[in-house]
């Protein structure tokens, strides 16, 4: 589990894949979110813009397969 330390109140979730190296570009952030294998907080995630703060779980699955497989990225927001 990577770490990601917050210096704002929030980000937005399309720019925290993108500086943790999760997405190469804005286009593929959105890909990931809008498919269905971005979660956070255990709920799956569809909204590029969402708000992520202090104390959030975002996980990346492939394939939008959360069952039975490992998450290409989990981050804990501190």
């Amino acid at each position: 589990m990577e770490t990601f330390t917050l210096t704002t109140e929030f980000i937005r979730l399309d720019a925290l894949l993108k500086v943790e190296a999760v997405a190469s570009s804005g286009g593929e952030a959105k890909h990931l979110i809008q498919g269905g294998g971005v979660y956070l907080n255990g709920a799956p995630e569809t909204q590029r813009g969402k708000k992520i703060r202090k104390g959030d779980l975002v996980e990346v699955y492939p394939d939008n397969a959360k069952q039975g497989a490992a998450p290409l990225a989990s981050i804990r927001v501190e």
